[in-house]
């Protein structure tokens, strides 16, 4: 089915938009009609993004997610411009060091949390409000497999994509009555910098743009049902 248009007049924050799933993300709403506000903390990247989508659709919007000032004033930046929300998807995200627990500088577990969680977090508590007073949207969290399975040498990050799952979750419960769907989506390694590629093949891993089409399915999904949870895996073993 043609879903050329489909989003048109609705508009969706994409964080971690300079790169990767980000930037994947932000080329398919904005191809599917939508105006997207690309979030990131790297002002080059973002533009690097931006230059691929029709000038009337990317909005650039540099904003660190760890810092919650930032974030409120981000959010009132697309409020007094857009008026709006309708799509909210977190992609920003960061690995950290691969290695046992016990050797993990307390710093680099402050970074992976303040990331995958925390920003995440205040994303949604920023925007939240306005998706309630314009009658309702959806949030899209990207996780990870590793957020449901062990992932020895890399636990923290673990940890913080099983903290973001139980938030989607519960979140997810609490917004219903507002007429916001939230999912997650846990895809395998992705074929982007922020992914090791030690003994896979590139070719044979998930794409950004599988991710992307993924989120294409959800923000097209029709409007009485949503998929709370996505885990996406490549159709060959890399």
């Amino acid at each position: 089915m043609d879903q050329n248009g489909a989003l048109s007049g609705k508009v969706a924050v994409v964080t971690g938009a300079g790169s990767g799933i980000g930037a994947a993300t932000a080329d398919k709403l904005a191809s599917l009609g939508a105006t997207v506000v690309l979030c990131g903390r790297r002002l080059e990247a973002l533009e690097k993004t931006a230059k691929r989508l029709a000038p009337s659709r990317a909005v650039v919007m540099p904003c660190d997610i760890t810092q919650a000032e930032a974030v409120k004033e981000m959010a009132a930046k697309v409020e007094q411009a857009h008026g709006r929300l309708d799509f909210l998807v977190n992609c920003a995200g960061v690995r950290g060091p691969v290695g046992p627990l016990h050797e993990l500088n307390p710093d680099a577990w402050d970074t992976i949390f303040d990331t995958n969680l925390r920003g995440a977090y205040l994303c949604m508590r920023s925007f939240v409000s306005l998706m309630i007073r314009t009658g309702g949207g959806q949030i899209i969290n990207i996780s990870s497999l590793a957020g449901r399975n062990p992932l020895p040498n890399g636990a923290a990050y673990a940890a913080s994509k099983w903290a973001l799952n139980g938030l989607s979750y519960s979140i997810a419960e609490e917004l219903r009555a507002n007429n916001i769907r939230v999912s997650v989506i846990c895809p395998g390694s992705v074929n982007t910098p922020f992914s090791p590629h030690t003994g896979q093949d590139p070719r044979r891993m998930l794409q950004p743009e599988d991710v992307a089409h993924t989120i294409e399915m959800l923000v097209t999904q029709q409007a009485q049902s949503f998929a709370s949870e996505i885990l996406l895996r490549p159709t060959q073993k890399p």
